[in-house]
């Protein structure tokens, strides 16, 4: 059997996508918990893969759903592409979270008769863990160090941007950032006791960025769903 790397997972993506999409099945029926769709997609995902790969298989439980590949597997709705992931650090909004995302968005729809549902995936995006950080927050401190900006000035805007993390934790991560500049991260990154991750600017990129992988182009506009 062949071992799971990240070219086979985007690849096995493309056709777990194109196998269910517009498959009805009983399971998903009535379901309008985005928690429940996504377990039930994380699942059949992972079984996808085991019958393929020779891989290690996690779960939500206990850290990554796919250990073997540093990539976490996330479901959504189209309605409002978003879903939370614990909080580690608070330089993960810096610096990414640390591990890869798989990004599977869906449109969900009930027949009534068959009492059946389906999904049909209109989005789907490899997200390499180096753009897994948030996208205000990322471009804001480039700019300061493009703009010569000092330790201060890094400090008053992670201040600003209500960074969670004490003074003298702040003012030491200004210096490093300095140091260290960060690349963009393209997601949206809210606090709250986990972090709230929102996924519209993926869906709708339309540039060719170095480690996002685009595996099922989104084709409408998302205002419109």
């Amino acid at each position: 059997m062949k071992k799971l790397n990240k070219d086979e997972l985007i690849k096995s993506a493309e056709s777990f996508c194109k196998q269910e999409s517009g498959k009805y099945r009983k399971e998903l029926f009535g379901v309008t918990d985005g928690k429940a769709v996504g377990t039930f997609v994380e699942h059949l995902f992972q079984d996808y893969l085991s019958e393929h790969y020779e891989m290690k298989v996690g779960s939500s439980a206990n850290g990554l759903d796919l250990p073997s590949v540093n990539t976490d597997i996330k479901v959504t709705s189209i309605k409002q592409p978003q879903s939370s992931c614990p909080f580690k650090d608070s330089k993960q909004k810096i610096y990414g979270l640390g591990y890869n995302l798989i990004v599977f968005v869906y449109k969900k729809a009930d027949d009534m008769k068959q009492k059946k549902g389906m999904l049909e995936f209109v989005s789907c995006t490899y997200i390499d863990k180096s753009r897994t950080a948030d996208y205000q927050t990322t471009t804001g401190l480039r700019q300061i160090i493009e703009n010569k900006g000092n330790a201060d000035d890094i400090f008053a805007f992670l201040n600003d941007h209500k960074i969670p993390s004490d003074e003298v934790t702040l003012m030491n991560m200004a210096k490093d950032i300095l140091k260290n500049k960060p690349a963009i991260g393209y997601l949206t990154i809210s606090n709250a006791l986990q972090w709230r991750l929102q996924y519209g600017r993926i869906v709708t990129l339309n540039e060719t960025v170095d480690g996002i992988s685009p595996i099922v182009k989104y084709e409408a506009n998302i205002e419109n769903e």
